[in-house]
């Protein structure tokens, strides 16, 4: 428990003297929202074929992969809420602390939460996107009952605008992310397993451009002894809210 606090001091002291601050947020802060992961215990790779996001797939048997498309993502995801490690970022960033959030997550609860420079790594399944045209629409506003679902002005195929299997990572997203880390003097990482290439060298971008690392994972990562320097064990959603009250105790 000692040193549980003396860690906590630390990074709540580093995240106070810190003036370009980059968040990194994986599968772990969105599973405190009741969105299962897709890798590990409980992950959606348990229950489904991850072919199913392949965009050949996809292309050629449209239907099938958006009946499970639909079950996985679109059934619940309009049901979770942010939850208070999204919230507190989301303030921190309104305080001027936070310059960037680089997430790999695709369910939008930063932004449900009030995060505004947002740069998602794989997209949004809270937009679909015309194949043929190339319009956007909310996902709210198409009906999924008939499947797969067709664009309302040009009848071409909807697609979630997230990243699939065989597809590359948003140019903008991407320039955005690498700057984010390259010039931020901390990276807060969040959540994730640290596995998912090209996201993954985010991070150690980050360390080569000297920012100082803080990691907060219910479980070590490979980051964790190699660019790590300040490693807090357990749940965003408790620890984050820790770190706020520290911060506004001592300012």
């Amino acid at each position: 428990m000692e040193h549980r606090l003396v860690n906590l001091t630390k990074a709540a002291n580093l995240i106070r003297n810190s003036n370009k601050i980059c968040v990194f947020t994986g599968a772990g802060i969105s599973a405190e929202s009741g969105i299962p992961p897709f890798r590990g215990e409980g992950g959606l790779w348990n229950r489904y074929d991850p072919h199913i996001l392949e965009i050949g797939y996809f292309l050629t048997k449209p239907k099938e992969s958006w009946e499970a498309i639909r079950t996985i993502f679109y059934d619940f995801f309009h049901q979770v809420a942010p939850n208070p490690a999204h919230k507190v970022l989301a303030q921190w960033e309104s305080d001027g602390k936070i310059t960037g959030l680089i997430t790999q997550n695709i369910d939008n609860l930063h932004a449900q939460a009030g995060s505004v420079k947002v740069y998602e790594f794989h997209g949004n399944c809270d937009r679909l996107l015309c194949l043929d045209c190339n319009k956007s629409y909310p996902s709210l506003s198409v009906d999924l009952k008939e499947l797969p679902p067709l664009c309302p002005d040009c009848f071409g195929l909807l697609k979630p605008d997230f990243v699939f299997f065989g597809e590359g990572i948003p140019p903008l997203a991407y320039q955005q992310s690498i700057e984010a880390a390259s010039s931020c003097d901390l990276m807060l990482i969040i959540g994730t397993s640290g596995e998912v290439a090209p996201a993954n060298h985010l991070p150690h971008i980050a360390k080569r451009n000297k920012a100082s690392i803080i990691e907060i994972n219910r479980e070590p990562s490979p980051y964790t002894k190699t660019i790590t320097d300040i490693y807090l064990e357990g749940k965003a959603g408790e620890l984050l809210p820790e770190l706020n009250d520290l911060i506004n105790l001592n300012n």
